[in-house]
């Protein structure tokens, strides 16, 4: 499966920020990457620089390349809706993305990682598709024989919540409730940007 398999800390460096969960080296050098991060004046970026720049970040942010990102933005725009909204919603709705969400995984690589080594159930069945869109209302669950993992054990000791995901411990397993409003999603990204750069 096709997925970013390039320097972390050198993207989020590019954006300033640790769009891939906690980095000790992005914390140690929050300046751009290369010999003059540190003292590089950036001119003023071109509109399109803009767009393109908020694109790639949403792209790195939720593991998703080109191809598919763009299959999701042309999705969104044929709903009824606010499209960037729309977009985000489908991002989070992906399953690899839940899992991470809901602390089983401690970042959406790893998530990736245990829905295609098959440790993941929806709804009482086997789902090894990182990018399954979920609906309200369906179970995601730590398959049965892998509740005993140390590497998902440890991750939910320190799980997040979030209002429209509803998790119990005992069973490990959590439904999807509803579809996030954007307003309850906390990544810091301006979708209305990526938007006007498909627009155009």
């Amino acid at each position: 499966m096709a997925r970013y398999t390039g320097p972390k800390t050198k993207i989020a460096r590019k954006f300033g920020q640790p769009i891939f969960g906690d980095d000790k080296s992005f914390e140690k050098k929050k300046y751009p990457p290369g010999m003059h991060g540190p003292n590089k004046r950036r001119g003023k970026k071109s509109e399109y620089a803009v767009q393109l720049e908020e694109k790639q970040k949403a792209k790195y942010t939720y593991g998703i390349l080109e191809r598919q990102f763009a299959n999701m933005y042309k999705k969104a725009n044929a709903k009824p809706g606010i499209t960037g909204e729309i977009l985000l919603q489908l991002c989070e709705s992906r399953l690899d993305n839940v899992v991470y969400r809901f602390g089983i995984a401690p970042s959406r690589s790893a998530a990736r990682q245990f829905v295609t080594h098959k440790h993941i159930t929806v709804n009482g069945e086997v789902v090894n598709i990182p990018s399954y869109q979920l609906k309200a209302g369906d179970v995601v669950a730590v398959r049965e024989k892998s509740k005993t993992l140390s590497a998902i054990t440890d991750s939910l000791k320190s799980r997040s919540t979030y209002d429209w995901l509803i998790w119990n411990d005992e069973q490990m397993s959590g439904t999807f409730n509803s579809v996030p409003e954007r307003i309850q999603i906390p990544e810091d990204i301006k979708e209305q940007l990526i938007v006007e750069l498909y627009s155009k």
